[in-house]
């Protein structure tokens, strides 16, 4: 049974942990143009985050995530991935990225023990690629997502944050390269996070809701059951293996079946990606080298600080100052 169980009742069972705040993309709804990253001394190290990752996996976490960032530019990720592909209770090994890395990294990772993949992909434009991601380019991503399905992952799945007057003309288009290639998609309303001036966030928010009616004019949508143990709330169509997901930070606030924590890049223990809730998990393993046990304590003493909830708005004033990339996904 888990020791780790809130205060409201909720048993943390999935663990996103964030191995970079850098990343070779900048993402208009992630960064700002000009980023300034943590000094490298400041990140948890891989022994760290492994010996973190074991501890969680002690206290009841069955599925971890590996995020960034982009994880895959942190040196020595595949050797995290086999370390912790090896962790005797973990039932689910999962990771995302924005892709650009797959063609190169995709079956090592398979191999290391990673199961599950998402990859960001937001337009089917390359021009637009271009200039929501500002340094991505498309045609990298989409050979990385083939190279990822060659590598045999056992579910692949896509992400899609759409902001009005920008992108949410390719849902379709979207839903369709999805059923071409076989894979999940999941429809992300954009989150508050960190102060950007590249748009207006109260002027571009898009529910799901207007994601799914769109989509359901054209497929008839068949809701599920089944679960990630993150937040997508999943629909099949008749015709298609490929699921079609939807997060919904906003108009479907799902904080009251939160089973998650994040573990920031510098190692902090946020407990909710709406609010500033947490434990400087780094400071304890540096202080106490080795004593998992101390560590375990640290861990669960934490769940009393977890919030019942969080309050995002679509009014475009930012609630959390911190930027998506350091956060854990």
């Amino acid at each position: 049974m888990s020791a780790l169980v809130d205060g409201f009742g909720r048993t943390v069972r999935y663990l996103r942990i964030s191995v970079t705040d850098r990343c070779d993309f900048r993402c208009v709804y992630c960064m700002a143009e000009e980023m300034t990253f943590l000094p490298r001394a400041q990140l948890l190290t891989l022994e760290e985050i492994a010996a973190l990752s074991q501890a969680f996996v002690e206290l009841g976490v069955e599925k971890i995530r590996l995020t960034g960032g982009e994880p895959l530019v942190r040196q020595g990720v595949l050797t995290l991935v086999q370390k912790l592909g090896e962790l005797e209770g973990l039932r689910e090994l999962a990771m995302t990225t924005n892709g650009s890395g797959l063609v190169k990294h995709a079956d090592a990772l398979r191999q290391g023990g990673l199961h599950r993949l998402n990859i960001s992909l937001d337009s089917l434009k390359p021009e637009r690629f271009k200039a929501l991601t500002r340094t991505g380019d498309l045609g990298q991503v989409i050979a990385g997502i083939r190279a990822a399905r060659r590598a045999g992952f056992q579910s692949i799945k896509l992400n899609a944050v759409l902001l009005k007057g920008r992108n949410d003309d390719e849902i379709l288009d979207l839903v369709n390269f999805a059923r071409n290639e076989h894979v999940d998609i999941s429809f992300i309303e954009e989150m508050p996070l960190g102060a950007i001036s590249e748009h207006n966030r109260g002027e571009t928010f898009l529910s799901t809701d207007a994601v799914r009616e769109t989509i359901e004019n054209h497929y008839q949508l068949l809701p599920t059951t089944e679960s990630t143990l993150g937040p997508s709330r999943y629909y099949r169509m008749a015709d298609s293996q490929s699921r079609i997901g939807f997060i919904s930070p906003h108009s479907h606030n799902f904080c009251a079946a939160c089973n998650r924590v994040r573990v920031t890049a510098e190692g902090r223990l946020l407990l909710c990606l709406g609010n500033e809730h947490s434990v400087d998990l780094r400071a304890v393993m540096r202080r106490y080298p080795g004593d998992s046990l101390r560590l375990k304590s640290s861990i669960v003493a934490a769940m009393k600080k977890k919030p019942e909830r969080h309050h995002f708005t679509t009014d475009g004033e930012v609630q959390i100052v911190r930027f998506m990339n350091a956060t854990g996904g």
